[in-house]
């Protein structure tokens, strides 16, 4: 008896070997996908870096320690430590995760993370033996071997507990450009091919979208969300103006059609193709966002600096434009430091806009005054544009400039950034096959997480919009439908994720 039992120990550490060595070098052979991997961990997101080299190390050093015999002992306590972490590191995916992510490597990947659970804490197991054994061997009092082993597992509670409070801190509040997938946000339902590929959303409202056309922009279309009817209608406008750039957007029943280099404005009600004028020549504009039936925010250009400014149109008001100079923010020429996009939320009556070149979006209310700052997950400050000034006093683009965020879309309380930058650790195969969208929380002015959206035929998304039930999207002329789970939609109705456990119950 005493002979086997003094066999456990080199039993016990041959195994850690084994186990280690293996499970390394199968994290060395595919580094990147052990990253992208850990990137995509609850716990470990904000330190996938860090973290992907230092498990190696300390799996290899575990190892040497468990070879050498009189290094035995300090071996066995450091794959205690480190098998306590992976069993409180799964336990916690397990419990209160809602991203479920795969980090092991080798055989180990096969098993499901109950197994895995079981596993690892025969592991830890194990290594008790192993130790009590090994110090009774050398006259070690068993209490104080209970207690070392008691700390031993002890610290590597806390510190896993201590990652996944801060990994969450700092994705959501304080991120440093990584991307945590949300699984399964959306399925794709059913598409339409449409007959051109000139087609962007102007709105929608319980029974159906509404997309109009650059190629034919007094046309507008209406798809039911059943994707089986379609109806078009095409509005009569004045034809005595110099029409440049004519864009449509629905709203409570009514279709407003725009051009803001003329500058007019026209109002319809759906379902017919009479309009009438309700604005001319009232304010030169190059975007603009319905707020309600006489209210319109808009984006314009002050002389003589030629600055992007905000300001809003009320055409029921004696004063009907009234400029918002101070919440543009400038950071070189006050024109292409500042582009962006416009996007307005009917439920919460709210107004953002989003810096094309810089990581910011501006969050008002209806009046047009500034709530609050959200800063997108990419780390671009400052915008990365080179300009020169003419004679005239007008700038120009003298190279390339680095683009941040491609457009947005807000409902209800969350906002969806398509963006134009790949984040840390993640996967370059899957980012070339896809479009991302980084969904925030404005209540919470967090990160929620990110969305692929994958590319149709090769072509990129070319506009998006959300309404109760589904996601829309345009890739060409291919018009495509997703259902919102519940795994999203939870973010929308309540702001606050729910465990692994809660939404298996539903």
């Amino acid at each position: 008896m005493k002979n086997f039992l003094n066999i456990i120990p080199p039993f016990v550490s041959y195994f850690f070997i084994l186990l280690f060595v293996y499970a390394s070098v199968s994290k060395l052979i595919d580094f990147e996908r052990f990253q992208i991997q850990l990137a995509q961990s609850p716990l470990l997101s904000a330190y996938a870096g860090f973290v992907s080299y230092s498990v190696i190390i300390i799996e290899w050093v575990a190892s040497i320690l468990l070879l050498v015999p009189f290094c035995r002992r300090a071996g066995l306590y450091l794959s205690l430590i480190l098998m306590s972490a992976f069993t409180t590191y799964i336990f916690i995916i397990l419990n209160y995760s809602d991203f479920v992510p795969c980090s092991c490597g080798g055989i180990l990947e096969k098993l499901g993370w109950t197994e895995h659970l079981i596993f690892n804490a025969v592991c830890v197991l194990l290594a008790i033996i192993a130790l009590f054994l090994i110090e009774k061997k050398i006259y070690v009092r068993t209490s104080k071997t209970a207690l070392t082993v008691v700390t031993s597992i002890v610290v590597s509670i806390i510190v896993m507990i201590g990652l996944f409070l801060s990994s969450e801190h700092v994705i959501k509040k304080e991120n440093n450009f990584t991307r945590r997938f949300i699984k399964h946000p959306v399925i794709e339902h059913q598409s339409l091919q449409l007959d051109n590929n000139f087609y962007y959303f102007a709105g929608f409202d319980d029974h159906n979208i509404y997309l109009s056309n650059q190629k034919y922009p007094q046309q507008l279309l209406t798809v039911d969300s059943s994707m089986r009817r379609t109806a078009s209608t095409s509005a009569r406008i004045e034809t005595d103006h110099p029409y440049k750039n004519i864009r449509q957007i629905v709203l409570n029943g009514h279709f407003y059609i725009y051009d803001g280099s003329v500058p007019i404005l026209f109002k319809g009600r759906l379902g017919t193709e009479s309009t009438t004028r309700i604005s001319y020549k009232d304010a030169y504009f190059n975007d603009l966002r319905v707020i309600d039936s006489s209210r319109f925010a808009i984006r314009t250009q002050i002389r003589p600096s030629n600055h992007l400014v905000l300001g809003l149109l009320d055409i029921d008001s004696p004063e009907k434009l009234q400029l918002k100079t101070t919440v543009l923010q400038k950071q070189t020429d006050g024109l292409f430091d500042v582009d962006g996009s416009m996007a307005y939320e009917q439920h919460t009556k709210k107004l953002l806009y989003t810096y094309t070149y810089r990581n910011q979006v501006i969050v008002m209310n209806s009046s047009m005054q500034v709530q609050q700052l959200l800063k997108t997950i990419d780390t671009v400050k400052t915008a990365q544009i080179k300009t020169t000034k003419l004679s005239d006093g007008t700038y120009k683009m003298t190279a390339p400039a680095l683009k941040v965020n491609i457009r947005s879309v807000v409902y209800r309380n969350l906002l969806f950034v398509q963006s134009n930058l790949m984040g840390r650790h993640e996967s370059r195969k899957a980012w070339k096959k896809s479009d991302v969208l980084d969904v925030y929380d404005m209540d919470s002015k967090s990160y929620v997480g990110s969305i692929y959206i994958f590319k149709k035929d090769d072509h990129t998304l070319n506009d998006i919009i959300f309404t109760d039930k589904y996601l829309y999207t345009l890739h060409n002329n291919q018009l495509a439908q997703y259902k919102i789970t519940k795994v999203l939609s939870q973010y929308i109705k309540s702001g606050k994720p729910k465990t692994d456990q809660q939404s298996r119950q539903h």
